[in-house]
């Protein structure tokens, strides 16, 4: 039994780059796993992935050639099934022994316990380890199938599938080759670098000099974390060099760093003309046709240089720099032409067109969707006293983008090129930038609209949908929201929260489904959008770290006013804090059960029913707070309003020690039942306080 580094590599055709480090990573995480599994591999051995465009590999440090034999013990059946009174085995016993290949004379090894309520006959024996040249194959097929790939194909004339074409399979463990045969290729210790700068097919000597072999002899970074902070070193010295900055290039650095083997970054340029074409149009043509990372000055204004990541290091780059300047030029002049053939027509005059683009078969045209938007987005300023007929030509305008060339060759751009289009025009700078934020926020983490018009817009856009859809059954199920209403719903929340706005998301549902004609709707949206909402608003407050216990004590009583909740939530925690906490959370949370269990609580009190002190007490300690509570609450004073109920603690406890709430006597257990009633409604104005009792 020996121990050494084992390597697995797969040598394929270029895999697909978005999917690449997850590939890398799943493929060792699943080779490690199954080597632990048979006993071959500590749980905590040193596994290194790596991940290039054509190859997937892992080494795993110590892997043992043979796992150590271990002890099994197995339950072989019930002492009544397998013996005689006396001892002697039973046919079953006997068919079971042969069928397991144990010798007759091993019973006498076998140990008798109880098993559950039986006693049984349980046998060990001791099981040789693994050998690896016998399970790697199994192991690195298990891998293989275990790899997230949606789609896989054949080739040649075997019957391997797999995302790419496989060509060459390494299995090393130290020096040697472990024999084996996976996607139809026999393991061996040869691999092959880099398709242009590699000296040819490169033999390994073993599975420690993997990596520092394809690096010398193949040209290849094999390790993707590398590989991609390489490129990320590489870019930001040269942007420092032009004097210049990158801009955001985070996700186009991970596609890039799964594109090249051996990166090497040089500096290209585009003639300055194109910079009369928005740079929002520059920098996704560059960005997502040729990946190209895009160049800055400090003010955030695109230059007309831009960075070039090759696969190739070569002196004299030029070449390679032409070439790449010859390509982008035609992907710019595109984009010009479309700015250009765009403007010819007023966004205004495209707006009737949108009657020939479905939106839903359900729910009509884009025309009819953007005569909705327009109605509710004006009815949504008139809430906020923000400019009425803005928001309804904003809305007007918001979709008529959707039918130009610009978009239509780049739909990322769709609302960006609105805005331009609509300043074009000379439609208000107020109206242009409306059109552009009404998709906002589109993603988490995402910018808000700004101003009042922009955000009766953005809200309108993302109701309209969320009633419309849920009005005809279409709710988003498990981990499926094809219409993107999860994310519809966070972009609502957030506008409301965060700018805040003080509007009532109950009455904005409504007016968003006033705008459907009558019958449109199979299903009244209403309640089952409100708890659509809760849902997203509690994942959003708890991811935004508030405690679970707050958040549904605040909750608890729907709030609508979506602007408030945060002061509400802040307002619990500050009650928390209080001594006077516990008792009073306790104590409502006794009042909310009696409550629950009457049949009927009186609307108020009557002072000349009282029969005990301690009842007489409460009432007037809680008139005495009453309007203290009211006014801060009226005020949206919440945290002083809730420090206000500390003051009712001795009451209340005297209140429970001392009087029966439950009373034999109708009248007074009515009015016991109103007073109950009338301390839950003061105490739960801002939360259910009753949920923050342990």
């Amino acid at each position: 039994m020996s121990d050494a580094t084992l390597l697995v590599e797969l040598l394929t055709e270029e895999l697909p780059p978005k999917a690449l480090p997850r590939l890398g990573e799943t493929f060792a995480h699943t080779i490690h796993k199954e080597l632990v599994a048979r006993g071959l591999a500590a749980q905590d051995a040193a596994v290194r992935p790596f991940a290039s465009p054509r190859r997937l590999a892992v080494t795993v440090g110590k892997v043992l050639s043979e796992g150590a034999a271990k002890e099994v013990t197995e339950k072989i059946m019930p002492v009544s099934v397998a013996l005689e009174a006396d001892g002697t085995p039973k046919a079953p016993l006997l068919k079971k022994l042969a069928a397991k290949g144990i010798a007759e004379s091993e019973i006498a090894r076998f140990e008798r316990r109880m098993d559950g309520k039986a006693e049984a006959l349980f046998y060990t024996s001791t099981v040789p380890g693994a050998k690896l040249d016998e399970v790697l194959s199994d192991a690195v097929s298990a891998a293989v199938k275990a790899l997230p790939i949606p789609k896989v194909m054949r080739w040649g004339a075997g019957d391997a599938q797999f995302v790419r074409p496989v060509h060459k399979l390494v299995m090393l463990h130290g020096d040697r080759v472990v024999p084996g045969r996976v996607l139809d290729l026999d393991a061996g210790k040869v691999t092959r670098g880099h398709r242009f700068m590699s000296r040819g097919e490169i033999a390994l000597a073993n599975a420690d000099a993997y990596e520092a072999t394809l690096l010398a002899e193949g040209k290849v970074v094999p390790c993707f974390d590398e590989r991609r902070a390489n490129i990320d070193k590489q870019l930001v010295e040269e942007a420092a060099r032009q004097g210049a900055l990158l801009g955001e290039y985070g996700d186009l650095l991970d596609e890039v760093a799964a594109l090249v083997e051996h990166p090497t970054v040089y500096v290209g340029q585009f003639d300055e003309e194109f910079l009369a074409v928005p740079q929002e149009c520059l920098i996704l043509t560059m960005r997502a046709n040729q990946k190209y990372f895009p160049l800055f000055d400090a003010d955030g204004t695109l230059l007309n240089r831009f960075l070039i990541v090759s696969n190739m290091h070569v002196q004299d780059p030029s070449n390679i720099v032409l070439g790449n300047q010859r390509v982008v030029r035609p992907r710019l002049a595109d984009a010009r032409f479309f700015f250009d053939t765009d403007r010819k027509q007023p966004l205004a005059s495209r707006v009737e067109r949108l009657a020939n683009v479905v939106y839903h078969n359900k729910l009509g045209s884009l025309l009819e969707r953007v005569e909705r938007l327009e109605t509710l987005a004006g009815a949504v300023a008139h809430r906020l006293g923000a400019d009425r007929s803005a928001a309804q030509r904003a809305a007007r305008l918001a979709k008529a983008d959707l039918v130009t060339e610009m978009v239509g060759e780049f739909p990322e751009l769709q609302g960006t090129m609105g805005r331009y289009y609509a300043l074009h025009d000379g439609e208000g700078e107020v109206v242009a930038n409306a059109i552009e934020a009404h998709y906002q926020p589109r993603f988490a983490g995402d910018a808000l609209p700004e101003g009042n018009v922009a955000a009766a817009v953005a809200l309108a856009e993302k109701l309209d949908a969320l009633v419309g859809f849920f009005g005809i059954g279409q709710l988003p199920t498990g981990d499926k929201d094809p219409f993107g209403l999860r994310r519809a719903a966070l972009g609502v929340l957030r506008i409301l929260m965060e700018t805040p706005l003080p509007l009532d998301l109950a009455a904005l549902i409504d007016d968003a489904a006033a705008g459907f004609a009558a019958g449109a709707l199979s299903e009244d949206p209403r309640a089952p959008l409100q708890g659509f909402f809760q849902e997203r608003l509690r994942n959003l407050l708890r991811d935004a770290g508030h405690a679970p216990e707050a958040i549904d004590a605040v909750l608890a009583l729907d709030p609508t006013r979506i602007d408030l909740v945060p002061a509400k939530l802040a307002a619990v925690q500050a009650f928390q804090a209080l001594p006077e906490a516990e008792a009073l959370a306790a104590a409502n949370k006794r009042i909310v059960n009696i409550l629950k269990k009457a049949d009927t609580v009186p609307g108020e009190p009557d002072v000349t029913l009282f029969q005990e002190a301690a009842e007489k007490a409460l009432f007037d300690q809680l008139n005495a707070l009453a309007p203290q509570v009211r006014a801060h609450f009226d005020n949206e004073d919440y945290t002083e309003s809730l420090r206000s109920l500390a003051g009712l603690r001795e009451a209340v406890d005297r209140f429970f020690d001392e009087v029966m709430v439950m009373a034999e006597e109708p009248l007074i257990r009515a009015n016991r039942l109103a007073l109950l009633g009338a301390l839950a409604g003061q105490m739960n104005r801002v939360a259910d306080l009753s949920r923050l009792s342990v």
